[in-house]
């Protein structure tokens, strides 16, 4: 995950964890509503700005868990 996919998904959460909790929304079905029409509306503004859409951004050489399982041996062997 590069830094312009990790932004836009710590923007997503926090901005929906706003919304969840200013409007009270307590159930699960409406908190998964509302963090889809926030997703909705964070990937129309970045369509808007002329951003790349997250599926376009270059896929990483390396998985999250090759990188843990590399920095875990790294560790253990030091």
């Amino acid at each position: 995950m590069g830094s312009d996919e990790l932004v836009a998904n710590l923007f997503r959460i926090s901005q929906t964890e706003q919304k969840l909790k200013k409007e009270e929304i307590k159930t699960e079905k409406n908190a998964n509503k509302t963090h889809y029409e926030v997703g909705r509306k964070i990937r129309d503004i970045i369509k808007e700005l002329g951003g790349t859409m997250l599926e376009d951004l270059p896929t990483p050489e390396k998985s999250l868990k090759l990188l843990e399982k590399e920095n875990k041996f790294i560790n253990n062997n030091e």
